[in-house]
């Protein structure tokens, strides 16, 4: 496993606290954030366990974002994948 500093350039909130994500080296996978969601309790945290406000997710410069201001690594996210086996390789992305 190596550290990449990625982008985010598509993300959808997928039921269970999981996020569809690609990133910016042409990888992709589906990042189950369910214990940062569910394991936390400060108030940036709170609102995600709402699925329809963490169906609001969207990218502000590369970083999975909710619109209280609370995000996500996208390169931290990217990692945990590669450590899980879970990150496809599809070429290089925009």
């Amino acid at each position: 496993m190596s550290f990449k500093l990625v982008k985010a350039v598509r993300v959808k909130a997928l039921s269970g606290y999981r996020l569809d994500i690609a990133f910016s080296d042409g990888t992709t996978g589906v990042s189950d954030i369910s214990d940062f969601v569910t394991g936390l309790d400060g108030s940036m945290v709170l609102p995600l366990r709402d699925e329809a406000f963490f169906a609001k997710v969207f990218l502000e410069m590369g970083v999975p974002t909710w619109p209280n201001g609370c995000d996500v690594d996208p390169s931290r996210l990217r990692m945990d994948l590669e450590a899980a086996g879970l990150l496809k390789e599809h070429g290089a992305a925009a």
